[in-house]
């Protein structure tokens, strides 16, 4: 397991450290630029074939849309128990995200006889991103369905890669069911990316694209930018558990491996400045690591020895200023006092606090959502929520009166700057005596 002690790194090193699995996927442009550019040009035939070879299955005979009465059957066939803890995941992010709705309109009198406002409006079509890959993720499919559906999207589409024979996961469909969403394909990958941002014969042109997907996704991504909104950078999953004296190890420990089972790319860090600590969650995490099946055991430990491990300062303060500089992902505070930490944090994309908020919470059934950015993004990005489905307009209006009052101002910032045409249109305005 990589242990670090970040006063003994170099420039070089700590900037090392800060990287991502995710931030050079320049090589995979070549690739990309490929799928892109058969997609645009033969559409369905395209998807198809690179169904076949990325994904190795065959969609020959099959409609790439998923009928309503699959999605319908997936939510009766999942067993009971998965379906409740859904239902109750869907519940909770519903009323934390409804509370992020703003009101459809708002304006305020600004001066006397001037009035500005916003309109907030829904984006008319969005394609929702649900990857398949290393796991099933029906709480993906919530997560960014049901803030689509808050906003008022008229147009829901959601993409996302066929397993064998063609067929969509079971609990992911029943989560789609759940969140209302009825237009569902079977194609993921940059193939998908591609497909709506150009259309094809069978999947819709979209505005927008948005949900967490492999390194191959985010380049299609990348290159595509300008033909549609490919949304916030979600690519491989990363944590900071930052901890102090106080730290259970074995909470410690367990909490480290949530993210670093997603894949070998993951990130996982724990950053503290207690030693003690750091020596105690090495001796435990040996025992915990043989109750994860083979390959979830074989991503942990791959983490741990290469975007992972432990980073080792001599106080909290270095600790905090670590966790900004890295902008995790999903960041879990375990101190003593996780609240008055709380406003010193100013780079994650989600925040968990004390002992009973393991990430594994908030990956599910908390409320709020899991699809955020990653790859330092945090520094500039936001999770994802009903906001990203809704676009805001300014309007404005100005009484006779209000335009007496600034029309000298207009003009002398409008000759300032050179533009003639704009001061002309305000001296030559004929309009009813204030």
């Amino acid at each position: 397991m990589n242990c670090y002690e970040l006063n003994a790194l170099t420039e070089k090193e700590y900037s090392e450290l800060l990287r991502r699995a995710e931030v050079d996927i320049t090589k995979h442009y070549p690739l990309a630029e490929e799928v892109i550019d058969r997609v645009r040009q033969e559409g369905d035939k395209a998807l198809r074939d690179y169904t076949l070879k990325f994904d190795g299955v065959s969609l020959k005979g099959k409609s790439l849309r998923i009928t309503e009465e699959e999605i319908s059957g997936a939510f009766k066939e999942l067993d009971a128990p998965t379906r409740d803890a859904l239902q109750y995941a869907a519940d909770n992010i519903e009323k934390y995200h409804r509370e992020q709705l703003p009101p459809e309109m708002w304006m305020k009198e600004i001066d006397n006889g001037l009035v500005a406002g916003e309109k907030v409006t829904p984006i008319s079509d969005v394609c929702l991103y649900v990857p398949r890959g290393k796991g099933s993720f029906p709480s993906v499919m919530l997560m960014l369905g049901i803030p689509a559906v808050i906003a008022g999207v008229p147009r829901i589409v959601v993409c996302t890669p066929p397993g064998a024979a063609g067929k969509l996961e079971t609990a992911t469909l029943a989560a789609a069911h759940i969140a209302g969403i009825t237009e569902i394909y079977r194609i993921g990958g940059m193939q998908a990316i591609a497909a709506v941002a150009f259309g094809t014969e069978s999947i819709p042109r979209c505005r927008k694209v948005i949900g967490p997907g492999n390194a191959f996704v985010n380049a299609a991504k990348r290159l595509l930018y300008g033909v549609l909104d490919v949304g916030l950078p979600a690519g491989p999953s990363e944590a900071i558990i930052l901890a102090d004296e106080s730290a259970d190890p074995h909470l410690v420990a367990l909490d480290l491996m949530i993210e670093a089972e997603h894949g070998p790319d993951s990130a996982a860090l724990l950053v503290t400045h207690s030693r003690e600590l750091t020596e105690k969650v090495r001796q435990v995490l040996p025992e915990l690591l043989q109750k994860l099946p083979e390959e979830r055991r074989r991503f942990v430990e791959t983490v741990f020895n290469n975007y992972g491990g432990i980073v080792l300062t001599e106080k909290l303060d270095e600790s905090i200023r670590f966790v900004n500089d890295f902008a995790p992902e999903h960041l879990e505070i375990l101190t003593t006092e996780p609240f008055s930490v709380l406003p010193r944090i100013q780079n994650a994309g989600e925040i968990l606090l004390g002992t009973s908020a393991p990430i594994t919470l908030g990956n599910f059934l908390l409320g709020t959502n899991a699809i955020l950015p990653t790859g330092s993004f945090a520094k500039t990005f936001s999770g994802v929520s009903v906001r990203d489905f809704l676009k805001r307009s300014s309007f404005g209006y100005v009484t006779p009166e209000g335009f007496a009052k600034v029309k000298e101002a207009a003009v002398q910032i409008a000759e300032a700057e050179g533009f003639w045409a704009h001061a002309l249109a305000v001296k030559e305005r004929k309009l009813p005596e204030a």
